[in-house]
């Protein structure tokens, strides 16, 4: 039999890595062995280095081949062959079932996203940034950090970006050095190369939770409390016309899909994103997802057009994704035309912000209409504005539910119902609570006609009356 270390030399490498740590360990660590929790930790800290030593060398061994356009199945037989080639040579003391696991791994890192395999394996991670082949950062708990994942070249990055995008029907090249794409677990992915990227190819990557967010989870995080939470699930099923507004990362997405869950399960959805990622308990879904052009310049599909088209297929309820230009035009005109309980995102810095940026939008239609007339529409469509913001800390927190009170002259007027206030930081954390304006929203009376029972006492109001 083949020595420990010799697969290394028939590899042409030599490794002092986690094979000879995991080599040297004797029976203690051998399956089947009894282990104590701190060895159970550190068997799976070898595993971890067993997997990143031979993802290296499997990637020298395949390198030469174009895996692109070779067939799955024949790779998967050469990645197992491989993964039992030097487990035997090397003795390493992994079982079939860690062999098996093993083996998906490598193969992930042959067809899929490579080196950042294991970073798409954690759950904690939010988003992958690739700066550079010894640049990889990403964001755990709302806060940024440089991993110890490397590429070993810019040539690399780029393989795995080509790898990508063939695999979800996408190009790029330099004539067209940018390109969005969805993974099938419906992480959005950006890439960009040059000439666009100046210093070489980048990628970034906004991952999902293998299992979304639900209200019970953002009460738990203290993103919301319990008060905030009765009254929206209360207007989003009385079918009141909410907007999400918040900066980017600051948890938009997550909590418009909360915000789905108060949708009755027999009511006809539609939804429209640029790139498709609500998952809803409802089983009548409709799902639009945008199209970029193609490298010809033709074939786009707008977030317009398919609003335009969902009010033919006879929608229960309209909710998009995110606004980002004239479609706001469009959305606006279904809330005012019987379309109730729209849902939409906008990004934005706080309430006021954004209804200017939807004013900005409407006009960004190519409709010369005044301002006083954009403002009636959007109070009349517009009920209420809850805005999200990611704090120091790193936690996303509902900062204003706002209720739009209506129109005075030219300006709209706007009263919180709902505001976190800040106390300030200890340990690291962002300390404050969620407190009512003592203002009862105007829609309260609406709400109790469409049979929901608001308990006013969540208001703070003397005596529970609107001042």
């Amino acid at each position: 039999m083949t020595k420990p270390g010799d697969a290394r030399r028939l590899f042409g490498r030599q490794h002092t890595s986690g094979l000879d740590r995991l080599a040297n360990r004797g029976a203690a660590g051998r399956p089947g062995e009894t282990e104590s929790p701190g060895g159970t930790r550190s068997r799976r800290a070898d595993v971890l280095a067993i997997k990143a030593d031979l993802q290296e060398r499997l990637l020298d061994e395949l390198g030469e081949r174009d895996l692109m356009t070779d067939a799955e199945g024949a790779v998967r037989q050469e990645v197992e062959a491989f993964v039992e080639r030097v487990a035997e040579a090397e003795e390493l003391p992994l079982n079939q079932l860690e062999r098996e696991r093993l083996a998906e791994d490598l193969l992930e890192e042959a067809l899929g996203v490579g080196p950042l395999a294991p970073l798409m394996a954690d759950p904690a991670v939010t988003d992958i940034l690739v700066n550079a082949p010894d640049q990889v950062y990403v964001e755990r708990h709302g806060r940024l950090e440089l991993t110890r994942v490397r590429f070993r070249d810019h040539e690399h990055i780029l393989r795995i970006i080509e790898r990508i995008a063939m695999r979800v029907g996408r190009r790029i090249d330099q004539m067209w050095p940018m390109v969005d794409m969805r993974l099938s677990d419906g992480s959005r992915v950006n890439a960009t190369i040059p000439p666009a990227s100046i210093d070489g190819p980048t990628l970034s990557i906004r991952r999902f939770g293998r299992q979304r967010l639900r209200q019970r989870d953002l009460v738990r995080s203290g993103s919301v409390s319990d008060d905030i939470l009765t009254f929206l699930r209360a207007a989003v099923r009385a079918r009141r016309n909410i907007v999400v507004s918040g900066g980017t990362g600051a948890g938009k997405s997550t909590l418009l899909g909360a915000l789905c869950e108060s949708i009755a399960i027999d009511e006809r959805v539609i939804t429209i994103e640029d790139t498709a990622e609500l998952v809803l308990d409802q089983e009548h879904v409709v799902r639009l997802e945008t199209r970029p052009a193609n490298v010809e310049g033709r074939g786009t599909i707008t977030a317009r057009d398919l609003v335009v088209n969902a009010l033919r297929m006879r929608p229960t309820r309209i909710i998009v994704g995110e606004v980002r230009a004239g479609e706001a035009l469009d959305m606006l005109q279904a809330m005012n035309t019987g379309h109730e309980g729209g849902l939409t995102t906008v990004h934005a810095n706080s309430p006021r912000d954004a209804l200017a940026r939807l004013e900005t939008m409407v006009l960004m239609a190519g409709t010369e209409l005044p301002a006083k007339a954009i403002r009636e529409q959007i109070t009349s469509a517009i009920h209420l504005i809850v805005h999200v913001h990611r704090y120091h800390d790193g936690v996303r927190r509902i900062s204003h539910v706002t209720e739009i009170a209506g129109l005075e002259g030219v300006r709209i007027q706007l009263q919180d119902v709902f505001r976190f206030e800040r106390r300030g930081i200890k340990h690291g954390r962002v300390e404050g609570e969620f407190v009512p304006s003592g203002i009862v929203p105007r829609m309260i009376e609406d709400l109790r006609l469409r049979g929901e029972d608001v308990p006013l006492s969540i208001f703070g109001a003397p005596g529970g009356r609107a001042p």
